[in-house]
């Protein structure tokens, strides 16, 4: 029997110690993944000690306000932990913290990409885990704290000394600066976590007031349609967006070489079949994700940096580029291969039609996330919407996905006249690299992200020259950088920059942008330089009207403010 209470009390004293680890992780553990080391838990959290002192010199009869006490302090930590996992979530994927005040919108837009991109049994078993993982830091972390208080109180001499020693050591740990790495070892670090979280929310509130006021202050909306892109009347114009194709696609000399190859080449092409192109870099409001912000961006001219600006924008009457176009005469039309239900929002835009995966004619099979291959998203736009020869102008925002996350089941690319319906892709994603062999290794989803930009781009270069329309005008960019997996973040900020290229036959067209020093001053070809203009994306809108509007081209853009 004695063995046995033994082991008991072994047990007890073991799973009490584990409960203090939990409890310690949580209180220092910092919320990026790039800052994670040994010498980061090398901390002293005042917090934990703060609340077993007081626990201590709470009387033994105040039980039940003791009880409360832990109960909250508990739960307030569970929140924390939920918080920190969310934190280095959003911190790989967008380059940014988790905001509770907005991000929790996405929720659903996260389980569809989720699905998509691991699609069955896999998907399912991926949000299961990290449902599992958020709940469980809610429940087991205020168990463990509660374990560790009453253990304290159950021991109240020993914990006494130990909190008698850890305060004044505190104290001057943190007068000294004493740091462990990078980090001070007096660590007060999750009541700022928790305090930044609170205060957030009047700065957040006031945002929203601001943002208000700049939406409804639209001078586009009092320009006569008579004055609105006179210099484009007549022409077809795509606002074509390649899913992730940030600056790094260039700047990374792990990844550049094969796309700035295809660059290269492709603007060699369109040059023989006639083109000419200027490009440039656009400062995107988003990160790794949540593409429709950068979209409503440059569609809007104002920044969208948030879900909830962009719930504000669409409920306004802001004029954008395409009801813009709209009310100058054009067919105003947008290709959303990922969207496979309505699009509520959509109404906001103004178009004339929407495409999405299930109207547009697709007979072939899924690539992961990707309903459809880019090269048959845009040979459909072309016989739908720019083939018929008794129709309006068109101006299109055409959104091209094989380039989205995780950057499997590349498609091959084929001779344009062979697409068809998309019958002919039939097998293909079944000889093509999956997530399976892709994810293990960091490096190869770097390439794999790398060879489906370069695909993405080729796809849009086989378009233009196999149909070499006289006047067409494609306005190709991307939407945002890639997740940190493929474009780093933290200490080596990569930044949102994104390129941005403007390809027409027209001299008129692209002359409009000007050579470097005047007008717009964008770099020749499909390539920018790494001294080309940067502008902020919201800063388009209102720059290509006042280049193609009635007056002279002489205006000069504004620069991007960081």
């Amino acid at each position: 029997m004695p063995t046995v209470q033994r082991w008991r009390g072994l047990a007890a004293t073991g799973l009490t110690l584990l409960a203090l680890g939990l409890v310690l992780v949580v209180l220092t553990a910092p919320d990026r993944l790039d800052e994670m080391s040994p010498s980061a838990f090398l901390r002293l959290p005042v917090e934990l000690v703060v609340l077993v002192a007081l626990l201590l010199a709470l009387p033994d009869r105040a039980r039940r306000v003791r009880g409360l006490v832990v109960a909250t302090a508990g739960l307030l930590l569970g929140v924390l932990a939920v918080f920190k996992l969310l934190d280095l979530g959003f911190g790989q994927a967008l380059n940014r913290p988790f905001d509770p005040m907005i991000d929790w919108r996405y929720a659903s837009d996260l389980v569809g990409t989720v699905r998509g991109s691991a699609p069955g049994a896999l998907g399912v078993v991926l949000l299961a885990v990290a449902g599992l993982v958020l709940l469980a830091a809610l429940l087991v972390v205020p168990l463990a704290l509660r374990r560790v208080c009453r253990s304290a109180v159950r021991h109240r001499p020993a914990t006494v000394r130990v909190v008698s020693v850890l305060l004044p050591v505190w104290v001057a740990l943190s007068l000294l600066g004493t740091r462990a790495g990078t980090v001070p070892v007096a660590s007060d670090a999750a009541a700022s976590y928790a305090l930044a979280q609170v205060t957030r929310v009047p700065s957040q509130l006031r945002d929203q007031r601001e943002f208000a006021r700049a939406a409804a202050d639209d001078p586009a909306r009092d320009t006569p349609a008579a004055d609105l892109l006179t210099g484009l009347r007549g022409k077809d114009v795509l606002v074509v967006f390649v899913e992730s194709y940030g600056r790094v696609a260039l700047d990374d000399p792990g990844l550049s070489p094969g796309v700035e190859a295809t660059l290269d080449e492709g603007t060699r092409r369109l040059e023989r079949d006639g083109y000419r192109a200027r490009s440039a870099w656009l400062t995107s409001p988003t990160f790794g994700a949540i593409s429709w912000l950068a979209h409503a961006t440059l569609q809007s001219g104002l920044w969208v940096d948030s879900q909830q600006r962009y719930d504000h924008l669409v409920t306004t009457d802001r004029e954008t580029l395409s009801s813009l176009f709209g009310r100058s005469g054009w067919r105003t039309v947008a290709s959303v291969p990922a969207n496979d239900r309505d699009w509520p929002q959509g109404a906001f835009y103004g178009f004339d039609h929407v495409y999405d995966s299930r109207n547009v004619g697709y007979r072939g099979p899924r690539f992961g996330y990707p309903t459809m291959p880019d090269q048959f998203t845009l040979e459909a736009f072309q016989q739908a919407e720019l083939a018929p020869r008794d129709r309006r102008p068109v101006m299109a925002e055409i959104d091209l996905i094989s380039s989205h996350a995780p950057w499997s089941r590349t498609p091959e690319l084929l001779p344009q006249e062979s697409v068809g319906d998309g019958s002919v892709y039939a097998g293909m994603p079944e000889t093509l690299p999956s997530e399976a062999d892709i994810w293990p290794d960091a490096a190869r989803v770097r390439a794999a992200y790398a060879d489906s930009i370069a695909y993405s781009l080729q796809s849009v270069v086989s378009f233009l020259s196999t149909y070499a329309d006289d006047d067409l005008v494609v306005v190709l960019l991307g939407d945002h950088q890639p997740a940190t997996i493929v474009s780093g973040g933290s200490g080596d900020d990569p930044g949102h920059d994104v390129p941005v290229t403007v390809i027409a036959k027209d001299p008129a067209v692209v002359e409009a942008l000007g050579p470097r020093g005047s007008d717009w001053g964008w770099d020749p070809g499909m390539r920018p330089s790494d001294d080309a203009p940067v502008w902020r994306m919201d800063a388009f809108r209102d720059e290509l009207l006042r280049a193609y509007g009635p007056e002279d081209h002489t205006g000069t853009a504004r620069a991007v403010t960081r």
